[in-house]
């Protein structure tokens, strides 16, 4: 998936905002990816008997999902690349991550979707931070 990332960031004319095109790349990869997968499993949890049970770990699979989906459409924007915009969505990003995260990790064990958006959560936490660490 961050081939095609990737090759677009350095075929464009910006300079990538300043940071580190390996970071910004795999950033995004992992945006786009759980933003998908927090959509499924707030499907997937509508789909249990349970569901009603549920409702906290569906608003957070959104509310991940739409902060995700932001935060990489944003980062894949290299034309006059504000970085307090940039800073400001990967630290909500990072902080929608965790707290899904660790929604989703209450269900793991009954919940397979839940699992699989657990880690996915955490590897996008993870690559928000990594990039949040190369902006000056």
């Amino acid at each position: 998936m961050t081939h095609h990332i990737s090759a677009m960031i350095n075929s464009h004319p910006g300079a990538a905002g300043g940071m580190d095109k390996e970071k910004l790349a795999e950033c995004i990869a992992a945006c786009f990816e759980c933003a998908q997968v927090c959509s499924s499993c707030a499907d997937a949890c509508l789909g249990e008997d349970m569901g009603a049970e549920l409702t906290t770990c569906i608003r957070t699979d959104l509310d991940c999902a739409d902060i995700c989906g932001a935060t990489g459409t944003i980062l894949s924007r290299q034309t006059d690349t504000n970085t307090d915009i940039v800073r400001a969505m990967l630290e909500a990003c990072r902080a929608a991550c965790a707290v899904c995260a660790e929604e989703c990790e209450q269900h793991a064990d009954m919940h397979e979707h839940c699992k699989i958006c657990a880690e996915a959560c955490r590897r996008c936490e993870t690559a928000c931070a990594n990039l949040l660490s190369t902006l000056a």
